[in-house]
């Protein structure tokens, strides 16, 4: 199959990038910015959208393209709409036109995080913050396209690639004696190579028909204090980590309080198997060190 991977440079896209490595399918990756092997695609254009996926008999789109600043969002809500919601429906019209499967990412952030039971795929949405808001509405264009399509929701992506929390307790363990993080909201880590690794299955296995929204996440759940604790732990770090409330720690955009993924779809529709957060952490932690 010919496989198209937008968003090629960020975390979840290099991911899917060693993903298909030792998979025998025809791969062509894209950003909006080229380097290397990876062609400059604005999919913010329909028509450039549609033309490559046209010339290039593109059988699978991959979509790891997104604004994903939550706090600008607030500030940037048009910009974001027009990557998040405006770009996943021209990637829509173009798979509708061609015949082809959309694989599309979206998020936790489309639930306002006042249950207290996961989050299953037919419960209603009501996002708190303008990230959510143009998550949602990508994924409204995609189902009125009338594509094939597959969206995974999935929440707290990290990887050893860009910047995500994890890293970013990595170094401020190493730096700081003491980090405050909030304790009172929950939900489950997910590495972004446990994504890519179960879509890329997926679609090697020919599950293409299975069109609908499904839950990804890794197991288990976790505060993101509770997450810091775990990094600064597994790297022997000093750093004292307390946790603290939302409260004490405002931020520009507001943010769910429960966020964990009821993930019995995708597992009984495709017989996949979930590893744990603290396996998948521990997997990442050891992938940075050996990059150092």
């Amino acid at each position: 199959m010919n496989v198209l991977i937008t968003g090629s440079m960020g975390q979840l896209g290099r991911s899917f990038r060693r993903s298909f490595l030792n998979l025998d399918h025809e791969c062509f990756f894209t950003d909006l910015h080229g380097c290397e092997d990876v062609v400059p695609l604005d999919i913010t254009d329909a028509g450039a959208v549609c033309s490559y996926v046209r010339d290039h008999g593109i059988d699978v789109i991959i979509n790891c393209a997104a604004y994903t600043d939550v706090n600008k969002a607030e500030d940037e809500e048009e910009l974001a709409f027009r990557i998040n919601a405006d770009a996943a429906g021209n990637l829509a019209a173009a798979a509708a036109e061609t015949g082809a499967v959309l694989v599309h990412f979206s998020t936790d952030y489309v639930f306002d995080g006042k249950s207290h039971l996961p989050y299953s795929e037919d419960m209603p949405a009501c996002p708190v913050n303008a990230y959510g808001r143009t998550k949602l509405a990508g994924e409204k264009a995609i189902e009125a396209s009338g594509c094939r399509y597959m969206i995974f929701r999935t929440a707290w992506l990290y990887s050893s690639f860009g910047k995500n929390f994890v890293k970013t307790m990595v170094e401020l363990t190493a730096e700081r004696q003491e980090i405050s993080v909030v304790y009172d909201q929950v939900g489950t880590p997910t590495y972004a190579q446990d994504l890519a690794d179960t879509v890329a299955m997926i679609i090697d296995g020919g599950n293409l028909s299975c069109s609908g929204i499904y839950h990804y996440t890794d197991e288990g759940v976790c505060s993101w204090y509770d997450l810091a604790r775990e990094v600064n732990d597994l790297l022997g770090h000093f750093c004292n980590v307390k946790p603290c409330r939302t409260a004490d720690y405002p931020t520009r955009a507001a943010r769910p309080h429960y966020s964990v993924l009821d993930k019995h779809k995708v597992r009984n529709v495709f017989g996949i198997d979930i590893p744990h957060w603290k396996e998948s952490l521990y997997c990442c932690i050891d992938e940075m060190k050996k990059r150092r």
